[in-house]
């Protein structure tokens, strides 16, 4: 069995090629930092792990991911394996990744790349149609809901 679970930031904007063609499949690679859970005194914080995907996961990768951008990825590993003009055989590792998900909400990858710059007077939240619910929960231990949200809920 070979499958691979990472979650991590990327480290740079993702590399999108397409194939040549009329059925050009769109090929995507990108870094993807991994925080150690153990660390030594003169050793690297983070691991680096290439990654490759293709077609609409590639697309979805050039559309929605950039420099930062937390993801959890699962796929498998592979063995990249050449020898290099010198004739020395290069061992390399790359995750082909099957599966690549969001690890943070949008809001929060916005205030966490925030905190690198000052904020804008239209990076503020807008305010909502509809009343927000009270913070403190009731006497009962429940939160109220407005009436008029009563349409959004997903299990209403």
């Amino acid at each position: 069995m070979n499958v691979v679970m990472l979650m991590g930031r990327l480290t740079r904007d993702p590399e999108v090629r397409y194939g040549a063609g009329e059925n050009s499949t769109a090929v995507c690679r990108y870094t993807l930092a991994v925080d150690r859970r153990f660390k030594r005194e003169g050793q690297p914080d983070a691991d680096f792990f290439d990654c490759v995907c293709f077609g609409k996961s590639a697309e979805f990768a050039e559309r929605y991911l950039h420099k930062g951008t937390k993801m959890v990825i699962q796929g498998r590993l592979q063995n990249d394996n050449y020898t290099d003009r010198d004739g020395r055989m290069v061992y390399r590792n790359r995750i082909v990744v099957e599966n690549q998900e969001f690890a943070e909400s949008k809001s929060v990858s916005q205030q966490n790349s925030a905190s690198y710059s000052a904020p804008h007077e239209s990076a503020r939240p807008q305010q909502s149609s509809w009343k927000e619910a009270p913070a403190a929960p009731a006497a009962d231990g429940f939160m109220n809901i407005p009436d008029e949200i009563d349409e959004e809920l997903p299990f209403a």
